[in-house]
This record gives structure tokens, sequence and C-alpha cells, in this order.
């Protein structure tokens, strides 16, 4: 099929690949502008950028596509784009942009099939800009991908296809990501391949909810709150912004922790320590005081600047002791 591709993070480049390797023809690939990154904060193509260059596939990068904003210049010759790729479909997978009612008119002529959207959620649930990061912070069992007809609305469309993956209980959004990344795409091609037999079904009306974009101002742990829920956060924020503790003044990222019972340590510590406070250390992690009755293992984190490390690892750079605590409150400020 000819096809126009929207995307632009790793997760939409799996997709592109893929459909390319399949033969699918790539006339016209849309991706955000490049953004600053790094250390040096140097402007950096996006991945799905990176790999249009690499097979020498059309490509345009407009700010907005509003023929009436600010950048409706940019909009306009992007729709010339689009008229001149004659494409048979649009396959949009995490592009970041809204596409307005001009795209999907443009694209639902004589002989063309719309818009497909690759979502990594079981539609409706979790509709928005961070499905995979909200179903592990809401301890859901499953998650999964749903292809969906594009319309106006916000992942509001008819859905074509839709499979499940069993979220495991050590899951990360980093791994999470990876598997439903390569899941989707299987999906696109099923639905391309199948385009002609596929019946669109109207999502259920009971069951919508938001995934809201993780915003950097989330990444303080509030030991207030249940073991469990800060265990979840830890995995859901990872690989970005990282959850974040305050100790002495230092900020460390936390990257992995284990829910367990303060009562089943109770030989480490007086039991109802308060929150925040650290109840043992050993090489297998440092045991944290949470809400009601709980403690988190931390057992992967970072100083500013360093590396990732186990818990044994960086407690031989960065020696913790029971009695110190963590900052308690959600901005990460003193108790």
């Amino acid at each position: 099929m000819r096809l126009i591709f929207a995307g632009t993070p790793v997760f939409a480049r799996t997709a592109l690949e893929r459909l390319h390797a399949a033969g699918h023809t790539v006339a016209l690939v849309l991706t955000q502008p490049d953004r600053p990154a790094g250390r040096g904060m140097k402007l950096q193509p996006s991945p799905v950028k990176q790999f249009a260059l690499e097979q020498g596939l059309a490509l345009a990068q407009p700010t907005s596509l509003r023929l009436d904003g600010a950048h409706g210049e940019q909009a306009a010759q992007a729709r010339a784009l689009v008229a001149q790729a004659q494409a048979e479909a649009m396959v949009v997978v995490a592009y970041g942009l809204i596409l307005p009612q001009w795209v999907l008119d443009d694209m639902a002529g004589p002989g063309q099939r719309g818009c497909f959207n690759i979502h990594a959620s079981l539609l409706p649930r979790w509709r928005g800009a961070a499905p995979i990061h909200r179903a592990i912070e809401a301890g859901d069992a499953h998650s999964g991908v749903t292809i969906m007809q594009m319309d106006a609305g916000l992942d509001t469309g008819p859905m074509l296809l839709q499979s499940a993956l069993p979220i495991a209980p050590d899951e990360s959004t980093a791994t999470l990501h990876d598997r439903l990344a390569a899941l989707g795409a299987d999906l696109m091609l099923q639905t391309l391949a199948q385009a002609d037999a596929l019946q669109p079904r109207s999502q259920p009306a009971q069951g919508v909810c938001y995934a809201h974009k993780i915003e950097k101002s989330e990444a303080a742990i509030d030991w207030r709150q249940p073991a469990h829920v800060i265990a979840r956060k830890v995995r859901a924020l990872d690989p970005f912004p990282g959850a974040s503790a305050s100790l002495g003044g230092e900020t460390l990222k936390v990257w992995a922790a284990q829910a367990l019972s303060q009562d089943g340590h109770a030989g480490h510590a007086p039991a109802k320590a308060p929150p925040g406070h650290i109840l043992a250390v050993d090489g297998d992690g440092i045991l944290v005081a949470t809400g009601e009755g709980g403690c988190v293992r931390l057992t992967q984190l970072q100083r500013p600047g360093g590396k990732r490390l186990a818990a044994a690892p960086f407690l031989q750079g960065h020696p913790l002791a029971p009695g110190q605590c963590f900052s308690v409150d959600a901005q990460g400020g003193a108790p």
C-alpha cells in the first residue's frame, strides 16, 4: 500500500521500520521538528526522522498542521506534500501533533482509506498522551494495542483491531513500551493486509479514562503513600522522568523498588516508623518506611551525574544508615 507515515519517538520508528521492511511504499514521513536534548542541549532529530534519512524517504517537519495558526504557512506546505504523496492511507503513531480536520478530509477521498492510528492501550481505557505510564501507575493487570480509524476526537475513533498483553509484576514503562511497540507494528501490518475485511467497531461508552501527559513535577516520591503505590510509580516513571527522593539536600533517582510489609521486617526496625525513615540497609536494598505501615525496598538508585547502580555498589560509594530520613512531602522539600 502507498502510505504517509506520521510519528516521532522510538515507539513510532518501530512501526515505520516494519512497514518499510514489509514492502509498503512510504511516500511521505511527517515528524516533529528537531528538539534540544542531552547535556549539550543540541538539536537532535527524532528517531523517525533518523530512519527516514537513512532510507531516503521524503520528509517534512511542520511545527503545526493548523492552517489558521501562527505556523499556517508550514501547514499549507505540509498539505501540499500530503496531496503530492497520493497515498492510500496515513499511519499515525505517537506523532505528537493533533491532526486537524483537513488531514482527515484530504485522506478520505476516492480510493483512500483514511488515517489509521496505533494506540498503546486497550481503548477506551487510557486515551491520551501517556497510556503506558498510566496503566502501570494504576496497577492494571493488562495493557495492549488498539488500531483505530482516526476521527476528530482525542482517541475516540472506531476500533479495527485490538490485542492485549499482561503487565508483569516488575514491568516498567521501558519494558512494556518495547513489547507494545512490537505488538503495534504487528497489528498495523495485519490491519493493512485485511483492510477490506475489517469492520470498524465503535468504542464502548463505559470505561473511558484519560492518560494525561507525564510531568517532571510528578517525579518526587511522597513516602506517605502506600508502599504498592510508590513501587508502581517508580516503575511507571522509568525511563522518564525517573522517580526522585531527597536525602540530606541531595536528590537521588530511584529506578527500582519493591513493595513490602513493614511487619515482615520487624527485626530490622521498630514497627510503625514514620514514612521516609530508612529501616535497614544491606546488599539487597534500602528499606524505607511508607504510609499505611508498609515499606519499600529500593534496589536501584542513581546520584546526580552518576550511573544507575544496584543497591550494593550504590551503597559502597554512598553509604546510608537506618534512622536517616528522606524528605516526606510530595515536592521533595524538607519535612
